[in-house]
């Protein structure tokens, strides 16, 4: 299994890269979704083995056909299926939600939790990211929980360690420990107004803040962080170097096949 995988990783100092591809609310058809899909394949049937691991995580309407395609094909074996979101409940009246179990049901493994666009743009407070966590925890999906400051100003770090305490507070170590945690600075990020390029120490310096917090409450000694502020060709070799990133969350890029088949080449280089 990917997800254990992924926290052996953490665990045992192997290199091997994650990549996780957020397609957010993009691309616009079907046949877009099958040519990002048809490029990825390609590019890692070139490869003589698969030096890192892969997850897709497409809208909500187009997870059924990327899970059919990941049964039906030889990409099934090279890669798993995300979402990029769930709902706070397993049932009821939730207009508009899609839950735990019926994103089991269509084979996903991985489910995006607090990402800053849901956060800051839609208003998700760090107690619904928490039940949400929890609800996927219940599911046995793996949280891809993300954390990450709005601004880099002299409140940063105790920014980090309230979200962090708030964001997984009541669970207990075995369930943090079950989750990876993508550090994602929101004033990094390319469509934040002003935003600005994070550095490989700035986020080291920021991570550092998170996994001492979880260090000191959780009692936790291996955590499975990503980088995900957007991550282009152009400085995913910077962050995928540093032995404290066990991968990358992908925004925009991932749904540019020529610019994420970069991605992965640079990945490949980076990975046992």
């Amino acid at each position: 299994m990917a997800s254990n995988l992924l926290l052996n990783t953490a665990s045992n100092g192997m290199s091997k890269k994650f990549i996780i591809a957020n397609w957010k609310m993009n691309p616009e058809s079907l046949a877009q979704v099958n040519d990002i899909l048809d490029s990825v394949t390609d590019h890692l049937q070139a490869l003589s083995s698969q030096p890192f691991f892969l997850i897709f995580c497409p809208p909500f309407i187009f997870i059924e056909e990327v899970s059919k395609t990941l049964q039906t094909t030889s990409l099934g074996q090279r890669a798993e299926l995300g979402a990029q979101d769930i709902a706070m409940n397993d049932d009821g009246a939730l207009t508009g939600e899609v839950s735990g179990p019926m994103l089991v049901k269509l084979g996903v493994r991985y489910v995006i939790v607090g990402h800053s666009e849901r956060r800051w743009k839609l208003g998700e407070s760090d107690e619904v990211v928490n039940q949400k966590i929890r609800v996927a925890l219940r599911s046995e999906l793996v949280p891809i929980v993300c954390l990450g400051e709005r601004a880099r100003d002299e409140h940063y770090q105790d920014f980090l360690r309230e979200q962090t305490k708030k964001t997984f507070k009541g669970l207990s170590s075995d369930e943090v420990a079950k989750c990876i945690i993508a550090y994602e600075p929101v004033w990094a990020i390319s469509t934040t107004p002003g935003a600005r390029p994070d550095t490989p120490e700035s986020a080291l310096d920021s991570v550092r803040i998170i996994r001492d917090y979880l260090a000191n409450s959780y009692k936790l000694t291996a955590i499975s962080f990503l980088y995900g502020g957007s991550i282009t060709s152009a400085n995913v070799a910077d962050f995928l170097a540093l032995d404290e990133f066990y991968g990358t969350l992908v925004g925009g890029a991932s749904i540019n096949r020529e610019e994420f088949v970069k991605i992965l080449e640079i990945a490949a280089r980076h990975s046992a």
